[in-house]
């Protein structure tokens, strides 16, 4: 268990640290992986499932909300500007 949660830190915080070139797009998404990666290590904790499957199945869900999010800002701001 210790083991698995210092892979998954480290894993994280190599992802991030390569974000500054990253688009808006890129970045959103990526965010979104990770705020659903810790969502779904922290379910997978309290419901006494498999940490590694709710991580790759929150990180996929996470990844997905957040490009969609992404998608959604892009058209506001269209439509704003088309005002």
């Amino acid at each position: 268990m210790k083991k698995n949660l210092i892979v998954l830190t480290t894993a994280s915080i190599l992802a991030l640290s390569a974000c500054s070139n990253m688009s808006e797009t890129q970045q959103r998404t990526l965010s979104g992986a990770a705020i659903g990666t810790a969502a779904g290590v922290g379910i997978g904790a309290l419901t006494g499932g498999a940490l590694l499957w709710g991580a790759a199945g929150g990180a996929a869900v996470g990844a997905a909300g957040g490009y969609v999010y992404d998608q959604h800002e892009k058209n506001q701001s269209k439509s704003k500007t088309t005002k």
